[in-house]
């Protein structure tokens, strides 16, 4: 497929750019009309569903119980921004209830399908994108860029391994992000820390800073216009983080009564708020979509096996997907207990392998990296694991980008590179460039062509992982 050519056949002109939203009277710019259109319907394998009528939801599905969209205001919120007008907030967030979905609801159940597919060894996961999607970035290349990236990833995955690729994008919607602290401090000025466009800009000055629910709408719009054009070609996800947005977009299957988060496909739960109590665990508990949980080295089994029942008590196929980050030098340790809780409960999961969170570095200057190297090696501990535990890897979950960018080092990025300076763009984590990308899904055909060869046997104590990896 040629991505260049997706969404032509869609009838609808292409936003060239981002500007302002007049508020109050919803007067908007042309650019708005496209993406609420885009919104609205597709044409192909994937088309969107007429907007379906927001209905009260119903508790009437089993495990449900007491869950609303709005039962997550009950439980402890983490990783919220502390909007400094409440009332905006409310106003911003009940104009969004009213705008269309960006997914469907037969594309949600449809993805859950294929990931069924996948935890039963029928074909295999790729999810990647950015980091944080960033207005500034928004442009049809670097969209094209991204998803002819992926497309490549999943043929090169695909062709290797014999298996089918569900191609899920960290796309149209990954704007906000979790932070180690609630401010950042330079030079003796405190500010809010930035948490992605979504909620605040990356200046770090007072005015940019301040976190601003009318960001909300331009990250809708944007996250439309990043739906359509990407069209059939892929599903979309990002982590369920900022609930006033997710709440919002919270939509009924007049049908079943179910209810749908239609910001996105899938979500996921963060390492950050998947804790016990967690108000991400409760919004995410009543909803439809197939659901991610990152599982870090500080996850024991016992809590997971939690999770699991309180996000999937029926059990259902394609409900649950696991995402282990652990890093390469703690996921012997971290991840057999947990392989070991999930098979001994006879849940169905997708356990998906994310080698780059846990391997985040700082270079001698400040700057975020990730070793290509261990990341490598923490994706083949992680196929050797799963192995000889008698469980199947079932994806990868990676950022990267199609722009030539030099982030992570290896791959042809050496530590202290000038390059770094002058092709470091991430806003947030940094992410692989297509060379870096292509080596991680050469590894992980080859990690699926052997185990697909070779029937999973214990691993001895004898054995070791691969090699410690060095920082070159």
């Amino acid at each position: 497929m040629d991505v260049t050519d997706l969404g032509k056949d869609h009838g609808v002109a292409r936003p060239r750019r981002l500007g302002s939203i007049a508020r109050g009277s919803l007067s908007m710019p042309h650019w708005w009309h496209i993406a609420r259109g885009c919104a609205t319907g597709h044409t192909g394998s994937m088309a969107v569903a007429p907007l379906p009528p927001r209905t009260t939801v119903s508790a009437a599905d089993e495990g449900r119980g007491d869950w609303s969209p709005s039962s997550w205001r009950r439980f402890e919120a983490r990783q919220q921004p502390d909007y400094p007008d409440p009332a905006a907030l409310e106003a911003a967030e009940r104009e969004l209830a009213d705008y269309p979905p960006l997914v469907a609801f037969r594309e949600i159940d449809a993805l859950r399908h294929v990931l069924a597919d996948a935890q039963s060894g029928r074909a295999f996961l790729l999810q990647g994108g950015d980091c944080a999607e960033s207005f500034a970035e928004f442009s049809i290349a670097n969209i094209d860029a991204n998803l002819a990236l992926l497309e490549e990833m999943a043929e090169r995955v695909g062709a290797g391994s014999a298996t089918p690729i569900i191609r899920l994008g960290r796309m149209a919607g990954q704007f906000a992000k979790p932070r180690s602290a609630a401010s950042e401090t330079r030079g003796g000025v405190s500010l809010p820390a930035y948490r992605g466009d979504i909620v605040n800009g990356i200046a770090f000055d007072t005015r940019a800073r301040r976190p601003d629910p009318e960001r909300m709408f331009r990250a809708y719009a944007q996250a439309a216009a990043t739906r359509s054009r990407i069209g059939p070609a892929a599903y979309t996800s990002h982590e369920a983080l900022l609930l006033p947005f997710e709440q919002a977009l919270v939509r009924s299957d007049p049908d079943t009564g179910r209810p749908y988060a239609t910001s996105a496909h899938f979500l996921w739960i963060g390492d950050r708020t998947r804790f016990a109590g967690s108000a991400h665990v409760e919004f995410a508990r009543g909803l439809a979509n197939p659901i991610g949980i990152k599982c870090g080295p500080s996850l024991d089994g016992e809590t997971l096996l939690g999770l699991l029942e309180t996000l999937d008590p029926a059990r259902e196929p394609g409900r649950i997907t696991l995402i282990a980050r652990m890093g390469w030098d703690r996921i012997e340790a971290a991840l057999p207990p947990l392989l070991r809780a999930v098979r001994g409960s006879g849940r169905p999961v997708l356990w998906s392998c994310d080698p780059m969170h846990g391997n985040t570095i700082r270079t001698a200057l400040g700057s975020k990296t990730r070793p290509l190297d261990r990341i490598l090696a923490e994706t083949r501990a992680f196929f050797a694991i799963a192995a000889a535990e008698g469980v199947r890897c079932g994806g990868l979950h990676f950022e990267m980008t199609g722009r030539d960018v030099a982030e992570c080092i290896g791959g042809g990025v050496a530590p202290g590179d000038p390059d770094m300076a002058d092709r470091y763009h991430t806003h947030c984590d940094p992410r692989l460039n297509p060379a870096q990308a292509m080596a991680l899904a050469d590894l992980a055909a080859g990690c699926l062509g052997e185990a697909a060869s070779s029937p999973a046997s214990p691993r001895r104590r004898s054995e070791r992982l691969p090699s410690t990896p060095s920082l070159g």
